[in-house]
């Protein structure tokens, strides 16, 4: 229900600012086209002046309206035969109908991933590799998932998700998500309802948990960052904290003692395995860490192909068979989920087409100013607003701010821990529980907010400690 709510609260909020806009001012008499049939990358006018003395536009008129022009990534344009200069500004986000050409061109190009990866998930269960890592795993997840019956192959698939998202293998990760949601669904009494366990794991999953920010140090380099790797530690540490706060606050709401010796055991190992990873990575060069980055990400997948394929032969079972239904099952479920993935793209749409979120940021500086704070951390929080929402638009608004400030600057290195301290929260909860037909979310939106939150406070903290 609160997932409805928030959804029709986007759309009706989104609506009201547009008309506000639109009555307001001229600048915007073409906004309700942009927020339906616009593009990204389209020019948007914003004003018209003459050409008799170009020299004041940049100065004179530019000031006069700076309130409104502050902030934003302003274009000049001359037009001698008409004789005005045009100021105008690109579109960020698409409209809603490119959204949902786009939301649809998503699910189907996982069409191809889910494919591949549940069709080696099939042998691997029939093969007994699942099984034998439920085994693994089962004295830490039994005591997060309490209600999860000993030797399910939940576990393993689950630990498998959580293996790829820890090396940053999202097309892994995906796939085995989506397995692992539909084996907690199976042992699920209630249907329409998300379980206690879908609940606990989802809220893990959007933690975001990453190893290694290989695309982030990538794009950081290609902008001219002198030390693009500068952000490898705070990043490791944010999406760390951001997880450990997620199993805290689902913990707190299922009345699990977090406090079990076997919970302590395993989160303090786990603890210690990021640590010395992260002290090693962290005094590789950026080509080494590329390197290595490669290495561990294709590497891995390699390995754990071959592995099932061998522990198939061994166990004699009809191993391309076995690839072909697992492969049939996962197209299935990329068709299932496109309806619900349609929803929640539209409706941020209409959220950054709208100026919402640019009315959120002017407020918070607004408030920072007022407060006698330090004001730069806000120039970095568009990244951290977009991610819940969209990963594509999250990294959109993080290049944006490395362009616009610099990639060496606070609000660069900010956006750029940000983008990796978390995941996107409504895109998991449309895709994994509408890949099981579940409506009734209960407290998961809250517990994910709640554990985006810690994220972003924890990265503001993390990038004033290391760069302020």
């Amino acid at each position: 229900m609160i997932l409805s709510r928030i959804w029709s609260g986007f759309i009706i909020i989104s609506v009201f600012v547009a008309c506000v806009k639109y009555l307001g001012s001229e600048r915007y008499n073409s906004i309700f086209s942009d927020m339906v049939i616009g593009k990204r990358g389209d020019t948007i006018t914003l004003k018209k002046l003459p050409l008799s003395s170009p020299n004041n536009i940049k100065k004179k008129e530019f000031h006069q309206d700076k309130k409104f022009y502050q902030g934003k990534k302003i274009e000049y344009k001359t037009d001698l035969r008409k004789k005005e200069i045009t100021i105008y500004e690109i579109q960020k986000a698409d409209g809603i109908i490119k959204t949902a050409e786009f939301s649809v061109k998503i699910c189907l190009n996982l069409i191809a991933v889910m494919a591949l990866f549940m069709g080696f998930m099939s042998i691997a269960e029939k093969a007994g590799g699942v099984r034998f890592l439920s085994r693994l795993i089962q004295p830490f997840f039994s005591k997060l998932f309490p209600e999860i019956p000993k030797g399910h192959p939940s576990f393993g698939h689950m630990f498998m998700n959580f293996s790829a998202n820890l090396l940053g293998l999202d097309n892994a990760a995906t796939p085995f998500g989506l397995k692992a949601m539909e084996s907690l669904q199976s042992i699920n009494t209630k249907k329409d309802t998300a379980s206690n366990s879908q609940i606990m794991f989802l809220c893990l999953h959007a933690g975001g948990m990453t190893l290694i920010p290989v695309s982030i140090i990538a794009i950081r380099s290609s902008m001219g960052s002198q030390f693009p790797t500068d952000i490898f530690l705070p990043c490791i540490l944010s999406t760390f904290c951001a997880t450990m706060a997620a199993m805290v606050i689902v913990c707190l709401y299922q009345r699990i003692n977090i406090l079990q010796p076997v919970l302590l055991l395993y989160i303090l190992g786990i603890s210690s395995i990021v640590g010395s990873l992260s002290f090693f990575l962290v005094r590789l060069s950026r080509e080494e860490l590329g390197e290595v980055s490669k290495l561990l990400s294709n590497g891995l997948i390699l390995f754990i192909f071959t592995a099932i394929i061998m522990g198939g032969i061994y166990k004699k079972i009809d191993v391309f068979d076995s690839f072909i239904e697992g492969a049939k099952e996962g197209f299935g479920t990329c068709i299932k989920i496109i309806p619900y993935l349609v929803g929640i793209l539209v409706s941020i749409s209409l959220l950054r087409t709208s100026g919402v979120f640019e009315f959120l940021i002017d407020g918070m500086k607004f408030s920072a100013e007022k407060l006698s704070l330090d004001p730069r951390f806000v120039d970095g929080l568009p990244t951290a607003l977009i991610k819940p929402l969209s990963g594509s638009g999250a990294r959109g608004m993080m290049i944006d701010t490395l362009s616009l400030y610099g990639a060496d600057s606070f609000q660069g290195k900010l956006s750029a821990i940000l983008q990796g301290s978390s995941d996107t929260t409504f895109y998991i909860i449309a895709i994994y529980f509408g890949s099981v037909s579940i409506k009734n979310t209960r407290y998961t939106v809250t517990a994910m907010l709640i554990a985006d939150l810690v994220g972003i406070i924890t990265s503001v903290l993390l990038a004033y400690s290391f760069f302020g």
